[in-house]
């Protein structure tokens, strides 16, 4: 008996844990694509990412129990995300059209690989079947 209710507080941790790294993701997804429709502008970009990476901060981080690999798509997401700051900056400095498009472009290729680390998590905990 004992043994059946840790299982299924496991599966309700897991399950809270996989609904954080879709929110992440469907968060990621909105925001690519609003970059990708819209004007934008340097204050916008960081006021957004910071908002992510709060965010990732106060629900994905404090996550305990991962497996390695787990662990290392967490450290990965982290590091992705403070490349996109640099992205940002860079994006803010641009002088031209033609090199702020750039910048963008980059922006939209970190946050696609982001998702897809998402992705990546959300399918190792899939249930077989």
């Amino acid at each position: 008996m004992a043994y059946a209710t840790l299982y299924y507080q496991e599966l309700g941790v897991m399950s809270q844990y996989l609904e954080k790294y879709q929110e992440f993701a469907t968060l990621l997804e909105q925001f690519r694509s609003y970059i990708t429709q819209n004007q934008i502008s340097a204050p916008f970009l960081r006021q957004h990412l910071r908002e992510l990476q709060q965010w990732f901060v106060q629900q994905i981080v404090p996550i305990c129990n991962l497996d390695w690999r787990e662990q290392s798509y967490q450290t990965e997401i982290s590091k992705q995300l403070r490349l996109l700051e640099i992205d940002v900056m860079f994006f803010q400095g641009a002088r031209q059209s033609v090199t702020a498009e750039a910048r963008l472009r980059n922006i939209s290729d970190r946050l696609t690989t982001l998702i897809q680390y998402c992705h990546a998590i959300l399918q190792s905990k899939a249930p077989e079947g």
